[in-house]
C-alpha cells in the first residue's frame, strides 16, 4: 500500500490492505503480551500460570504446542517467518504475526480470526514502512532498534483514528512504563519476553494501573489561628496544574485539605501554576496507591496526587521541594464523620484552600463556619500506609 506523509501525518492510499481495515477502535487502556519463545520450557509452566492469574492479554510464541490448554481469556498469538500451510489447524490461534507486510494477504491465513505485521525499525525507510503498516493492518507489532522514543512518537501519531493497534516490544519494566506514556496514551500493547514469573506481575500492574476518582468531602472550619514561626514547604512539581487542582495534604491521616495550586493571580508576582505552597513540614501528603509521605520526606522525582475538585486523580512527579522559614497559621475543621482535621499552612494571603465548586479561599481570610474541600480517609496511617487500628490524632 501506497502512501504519502504530510507534515507529521500519514495519509494512506487505497490499495490492498483495504480488506483488512477495521473500524476505528477504542485507544482507552493498555494490555500486555508475553513472548515466550525464548523461556526456557523448565519456567514456561509458571510463566502461563502468572499470566492466566493477572490477566495477561496474550501469550507470543512460534509453537502452536504452547497454546494448548489455555483458556480463550489469553490471546493466542503465532509468530511465523513465512505463511502458515493451508491445512494448519487455524482454531488453536486467534492471531497471526508475520514479519513480511506482503504475507499478511496471503491465502493461508485468510480464515485466521486477526492478522498482523512485525515491523524492526531502524531508519528512515523503515519507519516509513512502520507508519504504512499500521494503517493497513488491525495489528503492528513494533520493534525499535535505538533507544529514543521519537520513532514511536511518529508511528502512534500516524495510528490515530485509523483502526490499527500498535504493540511495542520492551525491553524491561522501566522501558514499559515509559513506552506507555509516549504521546500521553502510548502504544496500545507492550511484548515483553518474561525472564520469570516476578516479570509477569510487574508487566501486569504497569498496564493495569489506573488512577480511579476520589470521593472528597466537605470540611466545615472550626478554628483559626496564627501559630508563629516554622518550616513550610512549596511543592514543584513537572506538571502545569489546573485552577481547581490541588494536592491533598493535613497533619492528620484521618484528614486532609485539598491545597490549591498558584494559578490564580497574585498582587506581587507572577503565577506559577506548577507549584503549591503546600504547608508544614509535619503534614501528610498522599501519593499514589492510598500512602502518605511527610513533606520533609518528599524529593525530586517522587509521584504524589493532584486532585480537582470533582475528584478526578492524575500522578505527578516532584521536581522540587522548597523549605523555608515562615510564619504558620493553623485552620481545624470538622469532618462529616465528626472528626477534627487539621492543616498547617504559611500564614500568608496568597495561600489558598479549595472549597465546593472550585471555590479559592486565601487562608488568611478564613473564620468558622466556612466550608472546604477534603478527603477523610477511614483508616490510620502507618509508615504511610492504610492501617485498620486505634489512632487518636490531636
Amino acid at each position: 500500500m501506497d502512501s504519502t506523509i504530510v507534515t507529521d501525518q500519514i495519509v494512506p492510499a487505497a490499495g490492498a490492505g483495504a480488506d483488512l481495515r477495521r473500524t476505528p477502535v477504542s485507544r482507552e487502556g493498555h494490555f500486555a503480551w508475553l513472548d515466550v519463545r525464548a523461556l526456557d520450557e523448565a519456567l514456561l509452566p509458571a510463566v502461563v500460570q502468572a499470566a492466566l492469574h493477572h490477566r495477561i492479554d496474550g501469550i507470543l510464541s512460534d509453537t502452536v504446542a504452547t497454546f494448548e490448554g489455555l483458556p480463550p481469556t489469553v490471546r493466542r498469538i503465532l509468530a511465523v517467518d513465512t505463511p502458515v500451510a493451508e491445512d494448519f489447524p487455524y482454531d488453536s490461534v486467534d492471531l497471526v504475526i508475520v514479519s513480511d507486510r506482503a504475507d499478511v494477504h496471503s491465502k493461508h491465513i485468510g480464515h485466521t480470526p486477526d492478522r498482523g505485521v512485525h515491523v524492526v525499525v531502524s531508519d528512515a525507510p523503515t519507519l516509513q514502512e512502520a507508519c504504512e503498516v499500521v494503517r493497513e493492518v488491525p495489528w503492528t507489532v513494533l520493534t525499535f532498534t535505538d533507544p529514543t522514543k521519537i520513532p514511536l512518537e511518529i508511528v502512534i501519531a500516524a495510528a490515530e483514528n485509523s483502526g490499527g493497534r500498535t504493540v511495542t516490544t520492551v525491553t524491561d519494566v522501566e522501558d514499559a512504563e515509559i513506552v506507555k506514556l509516549v504521546l500521553e496514551h502510548g502504544s496500545d500493547g507492550l511484548l515483553l519476553a518474561p525472564r520469570s514469573a516476578d516479570d509477569v506481575v510487574k508487566i501486569a500492574r504497569i498496564v493495569d494501573h489506573k488512577l480511579e476518582g476520589m470521593e472528597l468531602s466537605e470540611l466545615v472550619v472550626t478554628k483559626v489561628e496564627h501559630i508563629g514561626m516554622g518550616d513550610r514547604a512549596c511543592i514543584d512539581t513537572c506538571s502545569l496544574l489546573e485552577k481547581d487542582e490541588g494536592c491533598l495534604i493535613g497533619s492528620f491521616s484521618t484528614g486532609m485539605f485539598l491545597s490549591c495550586s498558584e494559578t490564580h493571580p497574585l498582587p506581587y508576582m507572577p503565577t506559577r501554576p506548577f507549584r503549591w505552597n503546600a504547608g508544614a513540614v509535619h503534614s501528610y501528603v498522599l501519593g499514589p496507591d492510598n500512602r502518605t509521605r511527610y513533606v520533609s520526606e518528599l524529593q525530586a522525582g517522587f509521584p504524589i496526587l493532584a486532585v480537582r475538585t470533582d475528584g478526578s486523580v492524575r500522578e505527578v512527579r516532584i521536581g522540587r521541594v522548597k523549605i523555608e522559614k515562615r510564619p504558620l497559621i493553623s485552620i481545624t475543621a470538622v469532618a462529616p464523620n465528626g472528626k477534627n482535621v487539621n492543616v498547617i499552612a504559611q500564614d500568608d494571603w496568597h495561600v489558598r484552600l479549595l472549597g465546593p465548586g472550585g471555590s479559592v479561599n486565601n487562608v488568611t481570610e478564613l473564620t468558622p463556619g466556612d466550608k472546604l474541600l477534603g478527603y477523610v480517609p477511614t483508616e490510620a496511617r502507618h509508615v504511610g500506609l492504610p492501617i485498620t487500628e486505634f489512632c487518636d490524632e490531636r
